[in-house]
């Protein structure tokens, strides 16, 4: 085991004199010559980091062990919800350790299936991964995106189902877009960049998106330009044909901001021009469907829990719109439209419940699900009365059902079977008061019996942002923590969209701190409560998480014993230059705003480390491919961080190679990256082994 009182040496960090003024403020930025992850210095200093982190793993005996639990329990099979077109069901199925996950279809729910592709043959080391799929109307044809290392960059290609065989079409510089056939299968929609720069493409800001039109056959170069707005270089473009085949719709996002136009185009007519109905950032709008000139959507207009209205393109002024579901207590997360009815799901204190509504907007059902966890699925096309689903919970493997729209039946279709007992698990969920009195809830999962004696090794994972909610979810990372007698803690932090975008916006730009103060909170309701105590309480979260952990950190490093960011923005002055940084200052504002300046350097992490300060044993990870979140953040971070420790606790960098992100990450390198972090709390924590060795 590495000696927590033995100080390690750290490889020495060039300082550069770099000074930036905002607003009348000069802040140094030292570190600056990191964010060419290219350059041959970056390169020796990241080998030089990994040398220092890989020495100290190494020396902890428990890691082979922990990650052969790992590899132990996650050799089970895991099954994708199945969909359907034409005439041909698809799914995703992982026999246990495959290091991504093979697509199948088959004729019939009982019928043999074939494998259509196989990612894990497209190279030897699993780095290149499924990014997207879109299957033509007559089940024919697939348009499928591939990323390679983890880049959010993509390139399409196109498969003939029958034969298994690709066509010549080859499609690039695609980045957040999926694919929609026209309803003649003869060709699709989809969204890309200009051709980047070949040695800058990782880190360039990405702007100008355009929405073409791909004709089977044809080369790219001759694909037909559907829309583009020279005036609005920050517009992308989603473009989705309607079931019915008539309309395309064209969702205009601005970066991460909810709030979204709506345009729409008739297909039916040659010479149709680019309608705009939503001219307007005010609201999100999510199509459902149309019934006609009649569209429905989703929408927090007014609404900031979400329901569903009608307008009728015919008439399209908002006096004529008219309300289909209003807003309920529970926040609406998603609508469908299967056997001619909505299928609604919503979520009650961040869990899962289904109801169903008539085309009139009048309440059928509710759809029992099989305890308190998370639903999703329940796709498919208007006229279907089957459909699937699939429910999970901290102790529950992913289980797919399929569910009878007519007699109300849920029935298991594919159910794991995974090494570790259920029952030896208990989830709870607590309400906790943060800094200013606003209720925040938590869920605590824990194998029973613990005892409630501030001893227990708590790992607090959070996140906080861009209105995404954590809902309920097996891990097998998790079942191996708690297997160590770890506790592990998930609360629904403002910035999230747990209820709805009231409770999203209360976490953003000038209300940031609202999500630290919740994490803190957590933090103080489990020592209080005797769970954990800071010399055993460890925080965990990635990318707005890592945020989250490094702000959290450097804000009270006396809570936590260990952090753990991952991926995460730790430079908030600079963020908006690399990629596609700048679509999130609708979340965090930007340091261009002198107001929004105060506040982003106010809790920047990378800006509030201070010298001197005995900060909680840190291990950062993040991939030198990350085109999402440039790893320039982590390199900074690490850097200042191990220049401003005092201290014998490990502060560490962990950087992984040809990974970005997350997405499409093979098994292998998420196995051994867990397996890490998890010997990294058990040296840091002085977690006692001997429960894992019984």
């Amino acid at each position: 085991m590495p000696h927590p009182d033995k100080p390690l040496s750290y490889p020495t960090t060039n300082k550069i004199d770099s000074f930036d003024d905002y607003h009348g403020t000069k802040v140094a930025d030292p570190y600056r010559w990191l964010e060419d992850p290219d350059s041959e210095e970056t390169q020796a200093w990241v080998e030089a980091q990994n040398q220092v982190t890989y020495n100290f793993l190494n020396e902890i005996p428990i890691r082979e062990q922990i990650k052969q639990r790992l590899t132990q329990i996650w050799d089970y099979e895991k099954f994708g919800i199945p969909f359907k077109e034409g005439n041909r069901y698809f799914y995703f199925k992982n026999d246990g350790l495959q290091n991504q996950s093979v697509l199948y279809t088959q004729t019939s729910l009982d019928a043999e299936p074939r494998v259509l592709l196989d990612p894990n043959k497209l190279s030897e080391d699993g780095t290149v991964a499924l990014s997207g799929l879109s299957i033509s109307e007559d089940g024919n044809l697939m348009a499928y995106g591939l990323s390679t290392a983890g880049s959010d960059w993509q390139e399409w290609k196109v498969r003939d189902v029958e034969k298994c065989e690709d066509l010549g079409d080859h499609l690039q510089w695609i980045k957040f877009s999926g694919a929609s056939w026209s309803s003649d299968n003869q060709g699709f929609f989809y969204s890309r960049y200009d051709e980047p720069n070949e040695a800058t493409k990782l880190e360039d800001v990405n702007y100008f998106q355009k929405l073409y039109y791909h004709q089977l056959g044809k080369p790219q170069s001759e694909d037909i330009l559907v829309y583009e707005r020279a005036d609005q270089k920050e517009w992308g473009f989603n473009g989705g044909v309607t079931e019915d085949g008539r309309y395309l719709i064209i969702s205009v996002w601005l970066g991460s901001d909810p709030r979204n136009l709506v345009f729409y185009k008739d297909l039916s007519d040659p010479n149709a021009q680019v309608v705009e109905l939503i001219n307007q950032f005010e609201a999100n709008f999510s199509f459902i469907d149309n019934e006609g000139t009649v569209f429905w959507f989703q929408t927090d207009l007014d609404a900031p829990r979400s329901r569903v209205i009608a307008i009728d393109t015919s008439n399209p002024s908002r006096d004529a719109w008219q309300e289909i579901i209003p807003q309920a207590d529970e926040t609406l997360e998603g609508v469908g439209l299967l056997n001619n009815q909505f299928v609604a799901s919503y979520l009650k204190d961040a869990h899962t419940q289904i109801k169903i509504f008539d085309l009139n907007g009048s309440y059928v059902r509710e759809v029992a699900l099989p305890g308190i966890g998370s639903a999703g699925g329940f796709g498919g096309d208007r006229d279907d009365t089957e459909t699937f689903y699939s429910f999970t919970s901290f102790t529950t493997p992913a289980t797919i059902y399929r569910y009878d729209m007519v007699t109300d039946q849920s029935t298991v279709f594919r159910q794991p079977q995974v090494d570790f007992n259920p029952d030896d698990y208990e989830t709870q969920q607590v309400f906790y008061s943060s800094k200013d009195g606003t209720q925040v809830p938590m869920f605590i999962s824990y194998k029973k019996g613990i005892e409630l004696d501030g001893n227990n090794p708590t790992c607090l994972y959070g996140y906080g942002g861009f209105g995404i909610s954590l809902t309920p979810s097996f891990s097998v990372s998790n079942v191996v923590w708690m297997e160590m007698g770890g506790i592990y803690a998930v609360p629904n932090l403002r910035g999230g969209g747990e209820y709805g975008e009231e409770w999203h916006q209360a976490g953003t730009k000038l209300n940031k701190q609202n999500v630290f103060d919740d994490f803190i909170a957590a933090a103080e309701w489990l020592i209080t409560n005797k769970y954990t105590s800071p010399a055993k309480l460890a925080i965990f979260g990635g990318s707005n998480g890592g945020l989250l952990v490094g702000a959290c950190m450097t804000q009270r490093p006396d809570l936590f014993a260990a952090a753990l960011p991952s991926v995460g923005v730790m430079d908030m002055l600079r963020f908006h230059k690399f990629t596609i940084g700048w679509a999130w200052t609708s979340d965090y504002g930007s340091s261009e705003n002198p107001e929004e300046f105060n506040t982003l350097y106010a809790y920047s992490p990378l800006h509030n480390l201070k010298p001197g300060t005995s900060y909680p044993a840190t291990m950062i990870t993040t991939a030198d491919h990350d085109d999402r979140v440039v790893p320039a953040h982590s390199f900074k971070f690490a850097a200042a961080l191990q220049a401003a420790h005092t201290g014998s606790a490990p502060v560490l960098i962990r950087i992984e190679t040809k990974a970005g992100h997350g997405a499409g990450k093979p098994t292998t390198k998420t196995i051994e990256e867990i397996a890490d972090r998890w010997a990294f709390l058990v040296s840091t924590l002085n977690i006692d082994v001997s429960v894992v060795n019984s």
